[in-house]
């Protein structure tokens, strides 16, 4: 397989509600809510990087998309790493994530491979992580 990642879904519970958390409280761009003129069709997209974009779908539609029960969220099973060009980025980051309505599960420090980071969750219990890797930095600090 040829990794071709372009698209990251997230399930929600309200789907309004997290729109409002990525295009409100951490600038997102996005056209709003698409697909509501279709059962289980109601998706928001949000442009990231290029060619990559962020997916909000209710989790109840994935379940029925998928034909797989729908569960309770699991933070430990996935995290979203943004990685930004210094500390206090980090911190800026994790403070617009917190005043969004975000939950700061673990806050920003020193990491032990030489690296700052810190974790929040989303109003659905998405794990990001906000990073600063000196040896990892964004394409356009290279």
């Amino acid at each position: 397989m040829k990794a071709r990642i372009s698209v990251l879904t997230l399930g929600v519970d309200d789907l309004e509600q997290a729109v409002r958390f990525y295009r409100d409280g951490m600038g997102l761009h996005t056209d709003g809510i698409v697909g509501q003129e279709f059962e289980h069709g109601a998706v928001a997209f949000f442009d990231l990087q290029s060619g990559l974009r962020l997916a909000l779908w209710p989790r109840s539609s994935i379940a029925q998309d998928t034909g797989l029960p729908q569960t309770s969220p699991a933070p430990t099973g996935l995290t979203l790493g943004h990685n930004v060009s210094s500390k206090a980025e980090v911190d800026s980051v994790m403070q617009q994530a917190e005043s969004a309505g975000a939950t700061v599960i673990k806050a920003a420090q020193e990491t032990f491979w030489g690296g700052y980071a810190g974790y929040f969750q989303d109003p659905d219990q998405h794990v990001w992580e906000v990073v600063w890797n000196p040896h990892f930095l964004p394409d356009e600090e290279v």
